[in-house]
């Protein structure tokens, strides 16, 4: 991690927030590859798996705009760790009621309901932590160095996707069976959040003037200055929510295993694909000093060829290299439309802009999965392709953007050294 650390944001605080982001990204990435296995032993249909996943995305996408417009009455750091909380107890009573369902101590239907209900917990109160950590790092870091300071804080993503899987096939307690993860991982957050209280200094409550507050207020999806980068975040986050959501299923189905047994099938793939992200967002990005224009071009266009790759692959070789040729396009992507969203408006909007794009992140998961696997026991690559066309569609839209290409010019980075 030491390399991705941005030189214009102190390294401690960094560090921390990186942790917050990691820990929960992790989380939710082991949760999504033992989902399918799940759901498949205690006899859920595959549909309404991955709509767990969209009742919990509809609460993020409400409750994100609204935290990130508390820190001016209760602060960033006190925000991190109530999503955190959140998130400590939500994964702790789906670990209980997984661990039920399993053990056939509640029926398939209350084991539905009551995950449902755990996961909307996490939407509503585990939305506070990202907008936070974003808000802290946009705040801190130049203009120039901002394109490369959230792609660092942004591939805590990125290594939570290769912990998480990995952990997830490699610590499955006998005692606790496909549960174990949930448990694990609560266990981390509850250790990363003592870190945050101990480690996260206390930020300055702001006074909200009034200019503040009619910054505030204009600061709307609509907004000319944002609207390009949201519409291409949201294709963005659909097109990945919906591919992605079905590599537990494809992967079950192709290899013709029981659902525990391709654990650890799923569990490299979902490595690969984390791997090719890390590779974008650690190496690349700074190599080749990229605009969020160039993000988002080179991004897409990848993403959309690794869609294709995926729906069409005859072996599970192709489907992991199809999966992290994908990946490694949302890992260009995703930085692109955060930091361009983040350099079109001013310092005091740091805080509305972050809630957004968290907004964005999380409405992505509410019809997209649900839709992909619908669309995959139609036709297996229908999804795939449809995702690739959405892809190249908006791809050309930002490329033409004027807008994004004005916004651009000002991500043009400076020369950063020092890393360790």
């Amino acid at each position: 991690m030491n390399g991705s650390l941005p030189t214009t944001f102190d390294r401690q605080k960094f560090a921390v927030l990186f942790l917050a982001l990691l820990v929960v990204a992790a989380g939710n990435t082991a949760l999504q590859s033992v989902l399918p296995a799940i759901g498949r032993e205690i006899g859920i249909k595959d549909v309404y798996i991955s709509m767990i996943f969209s009742i919990s995305a509809a609460f993020w996408t409400i409750s994100a705009p609204f935290w990130s417009q508390q820190t001016y009455r209760h602060g960033r750091k006190n925000l991190v760790r109530l999503g955190l909380a959140g998130y400590i107890v939500s994964v702790s009573a789906c670990g209980v009621i997984i661990y039920a369902g399993l053990h056939h101590l509640i029926s398939p239907i209350s084991t539905v309901v009551g995950f449902a209900v755990m996961r909307g917990l996490f939407g509503l109160f585990g939305s506070a932590t990202n907008p936070a950590a974003q808000a802290y790092v946009a705040t801190e870091t130049a203009q120039a160095d901002r394109t490369a300071a959230l792609a660092s804080l942004s591939s805590a993503f990125g290594l939570g996707t290769v912990l998480g899987p990995a952990l997830a096939a490699m610590l499955i307690l006998p005692a606790l069976g496909l549960s174990t993860p949930l448990f694990l991982f609560a266990a981390l957050a509850a250790i990363t959040l003592f870190a945050v209280s101990k480690v996260l200094p206390q930020d300055v409550l702001q006074i909200r003037t009034p200019l503040l507050k009619e910054s505030q207020r204009r600061l709307r999806w609509r907004d000319p200055r944002v609207s390009p980068f949201l519409v291409c975040g949201i294709i963005v986050g659909n097109a990945q929510a919906a591919t992605g959501q079905l590599m537990g299923f494809l992967i079950i189905d192709m290899l013709h295993l029981k659902p525990e047994a391709a654990q650890s099938f799923i569990g490299v793939a979902m490595m690969a694909g984390a791997a090719s992200t890390l590779l974008a967002q650690w190496g690349l990005i700074r190599m080749f000093s990229m605009t969020p224009r160039q993000l988002l071009q080179w991004g897409i266009v990848f993403a959309a060829l690794g869609a294709l790759m995926t729906g069409f692959a005859q072996s599970y070789v192709g489907v992991v290299s199809g999966f992290a040729m994908m990946s490694l396009g949302f890992g260009f992507a995703r930085p692109g439309f955060t930091a361009g969203a983040s350099l079109a408006v001013s310092h005091e909007e740091q805080d509305g802009i972050a809630g957004a794009i968290t907004a964005v992140n999380g409405c992505s998961f509410i019809f997209a999965p649900a839709i992909g696997i619908m669309l995959y026991h139609i036709a297996r690559p229908a999804p795939f392709v449809i995702a690739s066309l959405l892809l190249l569609g908006v791809c050309l839209y930002a490329s033409y953007s004027a807008q994004v290409k004005r916004v651009s010019k000002l991500g043009l980075p400076n020369e950063i050294g020092g890393m360790d």
